[in-house]
């Protein structure tokens, strides 16, 4: 049975063993954190390793990479059951991933964006709720569908913890929280999703230290209150995420234009006024190319008005996209927590997503989030992001690495969301998804000709007489 803490008045504790006692076998942890590697309550997450605790039910976005995340759990065979938006990686195998494809772990694969909102919603006391995310698709599968309003959604159960484990950047002895940059993502709301949650923050004021203004998370919501322990040096943390950064195997001897010219031709999509989303891989170098332009990066990790990768020596490691690349704040930029951030994506506010891809059909249907070599799958936020009807640009190569097109006549792959390409940007060439035409090729890149684009297509290609050569500018 989970002892949970009784209410005292200061909720400071001394040490992370004290903080996660009480952790029982069977438990359900919320874990805060976003990215691959940033953010972990890593010396709560070292004590529990420490502790022993068996049967663990982990709820996390991910299970991280690398000795301060989840990952450590997996590792020693403290974990039963995965419910998460990123089973594993593409590009790289992590302990948890080996052991969902052995069936040590079950796996629960939730959109990003739903899996927010049934904690949002256990800890509000709300029992269920309806979503437009994933309708169409396998997340689909057993669940009740009802339309409303003339469109169909998908009925999501709320979840409700036994504890939560949160990262803040500081706490006074109430337990009110307040928090650095992007780093609140989850945060807040595991912190409402628990009986009890345990707060890992990196310092500890007196009360009346906090402006009342900044506090993020009220004391209400939080039981014990530790000071963090276990920290990566910061030249090696910021050289580890530029390593995992790095583009994809599949950049390697490609024809045509490189990524960051891919990425060059996507960001001359955006409109001026744009509210923009990037996907993770590729779409993050977009951010890039929109300096000086009245273009707003829109992230799910909680921050609208981000820009370009920093300058070596000015990175803050809290200012991180929804890819863990180390971003720079614009002026005029705000933070939120991640259940914020899908309300303004599935709300309609969002104007543009531009996603990787594993396929996309000639109907506009998009596979991005589980390959064949893949054991788990990567579900994000790509469904939600999907649901709220902004425009969608795919930027990927235009062929695996084995010659295989990603542009077919019908996805095999499992879908993310259907019919809502609106443009797919590769190394080969700029081509529109057309109602009634399918592929219509618009640009070939410098050098490719249209006979290349047309049989590295797999699908059916229109090609129009305006057909026109990329232009980058000056």
């Amino acid at each position: 049975m989970n002892e949970m803490p009784k209410r005292a008045q200061s909720k400071i504790v001394d040490s992370p063993a004290a903080a996660v006692e009480g952790i029982a076998d069977g438990a359900t942890v919320l874990i805060g954190g976003f990215g691959v590697l940033q953010g972990w309550p890593s010396s709560a997450i070292a004590a529990l390793r420490a502790r022993g605790t068996r049967g663990l039910t982990v709820i996390a976005n991910t299970p991280g990479f690398g000795p301060l995340s989840p990952q450590v759990l997996f590792e020693n065979g403290q974990v039963r059951k995965l419910v998460a938006s990123f089973g594993g990686f593409p590009y790289r195998m992590t302990p948890a991933e080996e052991m969902i494809g052995r069936g040590e772990v079950e796996l629960e694969l939730v959109p990003q964006g739903t899996l927010v909102e049934r904690v949002r919603c256990g800890g509000a006391g709300i029992p269920a709720f309806y979503t437009p995310t994933g309708v169409g698709t396998e997340v689909a599968r057993g669940k009740e569908a009802r339309e409303i309003g003339g469109k169909p959604y998908l009925l999501e159960h709320a979840i409700r913890a036994d504890w939560a484990l949160v990262r803040a950047a500081a706490a006074d002895a109430a337990g009110n929280l307040v928090f650095h940059g992007s780093s609140r993502n989850f945060n807040p709301v595991w912190a409402m999703g628990a009986r009890a949650t345990i707060a890992e923050v990196d310092e500890i004021v007196a009360l009346g230290d906090l402006d009342p203004e900044r506090v993020v998370t009220p004391g209400i919501f939080v039981d014990r209150v530790f000071r963090s322990t276990v920290r990566m040096n910061r030249a090696e943390l910021i050289d580890m995420i530029r390593k995992l950064g790095r583009q994809s195997p599949e950049a390697g001897a490609m024809p045509g234009i490189p990524p960051d010219l891919m990425a060059l031709r996507a960001a001359a999509l955006f409109a001026e006024g744009d509210i923009v989303n990037l996907g993770i891989g590729l779409p993050t170098q977009c951010s890039n190319y929109v300096h000086g332009r009245a273009v707003t990066l829109h992230a799910e990790n909680g921050v609208l008005g981000y820009g370009p990768f920093p300058e070596p020596g000015r990175e803050d490691i809290d200012l991180y996209s929804a890819g863990g690349q180390l971003v720079t704040a614009l002026p005029g930029a705000s933070y939120f927590h991640s259940a914020d951030a899908f309300a303004m994506a599935r709300g309609g506010r969002v104007d543009k997503i531009v996603l990787g891809g594993f396929q996309v059909a000639a109907n506009g249907d998009l596979a991005n989030w589980k390959a064949p070599h893949q054991r788990a799958g990567t579900i994000g936020g790509a469904m939600d992001l999907a649901a709220g009807g902004g425009e969608i640009v795919v930027l990927m190569f235009h062929t695996t690495k084995s010659g295989a097109s990603k542009l077919v006549a019908e996805c095999t792959y499992p879908l993310t969301a259907r019919a809502c390409v609106a443009h797919v940007v590769t190394n080969l060439a700029l081509i529109d998804v057309v109602a009634g035409k399918g592929f219509v090729l618009r640009e070939v890149a410098p050098g490719v000709s249209i006979e290349e684009v047309r049989q590295s297509t797999a699908a059916s290609l229109h090609v129009p007489e305006d057909v026109r050569e990329m232009d980058f500018g000056a």
